[in-house]
């Protein structure tokens, strides 16, 4: 948990310094709680897996119609959930789990 002199020092740190002119603007001040559990966020992991298998089936419907417009939906939705995924995991710090952005 974050008190709120940590959190004032943070949202300071992102606003004033050599940082800020890689901060577009009105992105300034973005304030954080801190407040997620891991259990919040395992939780959310459950549920983009289970989306993101929805998702793959849909794809497979979509193919066996030859729905193109749908393979295309459910292909881009699948490929989004494939990066909250490895994001949350590299938040969990998830053993084998690399930096989401490379």
């Amino acid at each position: 948990m974050v008190t709120n002199n940590v959190a004032v020092l943070l949202i300071y740190r992102c606003t004033s310094g050599p940082i800020m002119n890689r901060i577009p603007p009105g992105d300034q001040a973005v304030e954080r709680t801190y407040e997620r559990t891991w259990d919040e966020i395992e939780q959310m992991l459950t549920r983009a897996e289970v989306k993101r298998n929805q998702w793959k089936k849909w794809f497979e419907e979509c193919k066996s119609s030859a729905d193109r417009e749908g393979m295309k939906e459910a292909a881009r939705n699948h490929k989004a959930l494939d990066g909250v995924i490895k994001t949350l995991r590299w938040t969990l710090g998830e053993v084998g789990v690399g930096d989401p952005l490379a």
